[in-house]
């Protein structure tokens, strides 16, 4: 048995256009976990509360530059050089640093 679903082109190009436009402005906030290896950015502030007390700690300072060293083949932990030192973060820890 065989289900064909009969599209009109117009409909199909306004949802892909519309997708498009949702991609466009859920991605406003470039954080760590956007940089790719040897990409540089300057912190500007935290998504999460907890999380930032955390990384504030391990020198994660607001105007402070961040390079992106590494990314593991499975994508976590990612390295990045902060203040000087060399620090691995779990992608989702880096993805609570946003860049300016």
């Amino acid at each position: 048995m065989k289900i064909i679903f009969i599209l009109e082109p117009k409909k199909v190009i306004l949802r892909l256009f519309e997708i498009s436009l949702n991609k466009i402005i859920v991605q406003t906030e470039k954080t760590v976990a956007d940089l790719k290896i040897g990409e540089r950015g300057i912190i500007n502030n935290f998504k999460d509360a907890a999380m930032s007390l955390k990384l504030l700690e391990m020198g994660c300072l607001p105007d402070t530059e961040v390079m992106l060293d590494f990314i593991a083949p499975l994508g976590c932990p990612v390295g990045i050089t902060v203040a000087g030192y060399h620090l691995s973060l779990r992608k989702r820890e880096a993805a609570t640093i946003v860049l300016k």
